[in-house]
């Protein structure tokens, strides 16, 4: 079976049922009125937009995208790159990418330039579909992009080197492409990161996708009834494996364009959402909002609402505490997981294990675990070593990679790179992580990115970027700088000097001190948390 086969399914037994919900509550736009299978509805107040797609209708853009596709001379094992926020056009761009047989690359929407020219050429993507958003990024790289054939334009007023994709697919069959697609074929790459901060190409096949599918299932029991709250990015595999939930079971899913509590809320009153899935800086927004009168939990309808579960970052058990005690019927589920076992779920807590909360859980449905120490046996209750984790949603390889692939693909067994230890009950907690990658609010920040733009900085001797905690966010980027003799900087003058840096990327906070090293010049974090984090957390007023 292959992940088309899903979408197919419910064009047949739900082919008039709404399968997509995009609520933009913010920024006008006639996109809507672009396309003539989209039904636009009557917008809620204040908000400019909603749109929905039918799954019949999804099937069908798929289908006319793929044929669009094969005109082009797109052929099994090319690799088209989607560059879109979250739209309702994202994910039939998707299946379409998948039914001729190519590979989706998705991209980060945060990237530079620099890093879109990196990972469109490490991926060998030959097209590439963007949105308005991106033309700026584009247009000084595209000359460089040498292998990339064609480009499709998601949105009005196409640039002069993008075709219009609203107006080419309008003449595309909606009949499915005659290609043969086996369940071992290559399907997708998404990209991830080592401490370097390079991205690499995980390549995903069809039996990867079909995996998280099921996985995401059993730990969440989508019904056809549910309605699935998708508010992060679907180029990250959290968020749309999380989705496949509603594909399995042929239910609603509304992607919001906005992460304001009122507007979480709102949505998911107006759309009867059953299902949320939120991060812990969402989450801490929503609940600050609550306790401080901005939000009144009667103005919404919130009883369809049963599951809360999040991902991405490390959870403080106060959050939930407080969480359940303005959401009570809830159940509370986390997940664990990388790009590199096909995002979430191998490992989760369970709703079941709320009693736990603080582990990352137990091996998830169709996953086995293990923690082991250097020389690869497994330790014992307690002992701290590193996890990794066998199954079906593990990556074929990096793309183009064969030694990082090594590293980390020991067999069937994928090392995380993630310290961490289980518990008499079999709970696994982590507790540290052999990469330095900071997660701030659900993304990823790798330091030596921000230590090699700090260095440029001409009063600057040397730096070291670590995460510090933080109550919201789970981490902050915090720069510690030691400034070269005679020289004088404020911490205001850093912060300037950032501003060229996307801001997600830029230091919270500065600290200037000496920067320990080993003798054989490596800087010692470790040296740097014991001495910077310890037990605290660093307070909102602290961050920039």
């Amino acid at each position: 079976m292959i992940i088309t086969d899903f979408l197919e399914k419910n064009a047949r037994l739900y082919p008039g049922e709404v399968s997509l919900v995009e609520v933009n509550p913010s920024d006008e736009t006639d996109r809507a009125k672009t396309w003539r299978e989209f039904n636009l509805i009557e917008s809620m107040t204040g908000q400019p937009y909603r749109r929905e797609l039918t799954w019949q209708n999804f099937d069908r853009a798929a289908n006319r995208f793929a044929n669009l596709l094969l005109t082009r001379g797109v052929k099994k094992g090319d690799k088209v790159g989607i560059l879109l926020m979250n739209c309702i056009e994202w994910l039939p761009i998707y299946f379409g990418i998948l039914k001729t047989g190519a590979l989706a690359v998705p991209l980060n929407f945060r990237y530079t330039s620099d890093e879109i020219d990196y990972c469109l050429k490490l991926a060998e993507v030959s097209v590439l579909v963007f949105g308005p958003e991106f033309i700026d990024r584009m247009s000084p790289i595209k000359d460089g992009l040498t292998d990339i054939r064609h480009y499709f334009f998601v949105g009005s007023e196409a640039p002069d080197f993008a075709d219009s994709y609203d107006e080419m697919i309008g003449y595309c069959s909606t009949q499915p492409p005659a290609v043969a697609i086996a369940d071992n074929d290559d399907a997708a790459i998404y990209f991830s990161s080592g401490t370097t901060g390079f991205p690499k190409a995980i390549l995903h096949g069809h039996q990867a996708l079909v995996s998280s599918c099921l996985t995401e299932q059993n730990h969440h029991g989508q019904t056809h009834d549910d309605v699935f709250l998708c508010i992060p990015p679907l180029y990250h595999t959290g968020a749309k494996m999380h989705w496949f939930g509603s594909l399995i079971s042929g239910s609603k899913a509304v992607l919001l364009r906005g992460v304001k509590p009122q507007w979480i809320l709102e949505v998911a009153s107006h759309e009867k959402a059953s299902i949320v899935w939120l991060l812990v800086p969402w989450a801490q927004d929503i609940l600050d909002a609550i306790e401080n009168g901005t939000l009144k939990l009667e103005d919404y309808d919130l009883s369809r609402w049963r599951l809360m579960h999040i991902g991405a970052q490390p959870v403080p058990p106060s959050l939930i505490r407080r969480w359940k005690h303005y959401f009570p019927n809830h159940a509370y589920d986390t997940n664990y997981g990388l790009s590199e076992s096909i995002g979430p779920g191998c490992v989760h807590l369970g709703v079941e294990n709320i009693h736990k909360v603080g582990a990352i859980g137990k091996p998830g449905y169709l996953w086995e675990t293990k923690i082991v120490n250097e020389n690869d046996e497994e330790v014992s209750v307690e002992e701290v070593g590193e996890l990794i984790v066998k199954g079906p949603g593990v990556m074929k390889c990096y793309f183009n990679n064969k030694e990082a692939t090594d590293e980390v693909l020991h067999g069937e067994w994928l090392y995380t790179g993630d310290m961490a230890k289980r518990d008499a009950d079999g709970f696994i907690y982590l507790v540290d992580r052999k990469k330095d990658v900071i997660i701030s609010g659900g993304e990823n920040i790798y330091p030596v990115q921000i230590e090699d733009f700090l260095r440029a900085n001409d009063k600057i001797k040397d730096v070291a970027v670590i995460g510090l905690p933080h109550e919201r966010l789970g981490e902050i980027a915090a720069a510690i700088i030691e400034l070269k003799e005679g020289m004088t900087a404020t911490e205001e003058e850093i912060d300037t000097f950032c501003q060229d840096l996307p801001r997600y990327k830029r230091p919270r906070k500065i600290i200037f001190a000496n920067i320990p090293r080993n003798p054989t010049g490596k800087i010692e974090k470790p040296v740097l948390r014991s001495i910077y984090c310890g037990d605290r957390l660093v307070e909102a007023q602290t961050t920039k």
